[in-house]
């Protein structure tokens, strides 16, 4: 599956396994605090499946939505989780990130929120904050140099705070839910790129 994601574009340069590696880092931040798997969770921007194809395979007792505004790529990732059996338990989802986290249906619903490449950091927490429950986690893939880009007075706006800033590689951002997102947020479709929080 992951080959093929790569040659039609969804997925960058490097082995494959790097890849399912790089998606494997998530998981030491991934169980609650009562040792079970969170109930539902979401990739945002799953792109060719990384990290949420990946994360939903090595943990089975978990639901999933893949969320891309990409048709062509969510055609992918529906057929990919067909072909994998997992299209019990993961759902794709084609639309921007604002309309889900403004869907009655998403939006406080999920208890980890995964990203990796999907925007600059205030887009993610923007997009992110209104999906999580109240105690859910934001857990993101995070550049070797990338220090200070989650400024705790702007999260904290968005019901946001850093739970850790990981030092291992690849590095992860986990970010918790403190307090609902306010129904402010997220923004119209396009803005918090264009005009972000910090």
């Amino acid at each position: 599956m992951l080959l093929t994601a790569r040659r039609r574009g969804f997925l960058g340069p490097g082995p494959v396994e790097a890849h399912i590696d790089h998606a494997r880092a998530f998981l030491p931040h991934w169980r609650c605090e009562g040792g079970e798997d969170p109930r539902w969770s979401l990739d945002l921007g799953s792109g060719g499946g990384i990290p949420g194809l990946v994360l939903a395979c090595d943990r089975p007792g978990t639901t999933w939505v893949l969320l891309d505004a990409n048709a062509t790529r969510t055609a992918f990732l529906a057929a990919a989780t067909a072909e994998l059996g997992l299209a019990h338990r993961v759902s794709v989802v084609t639309a921007r990130a604002e309309e889900l986290g403004r869907d009655p249906g998403h939006r406080r619903r999920y208890a980890r929120v995964v990203a990796r490449a999907f925007a600059r950091p205030a887009v993610v927490a923007e997009c992110a904050a209104p999906l999580l429950e109240v105690g859910g986690l934001l857990l993101v893939s995070e550049p070797p140099e990338g220090h200070g880009r989650w400024p705790r007075d702007e999260l904290e706006q968005l019901g946001l705070a850093v739970v850790e800033a990981e030092v291992s590689t690849p590095r992860i951002a986990v970010l918790g839910q403190r307090h609902p997102c306010p129904e402010r947020f997220p923004r119209r479709v396009g803005i918090p790129a264009k005009r972000p929080l910090w």
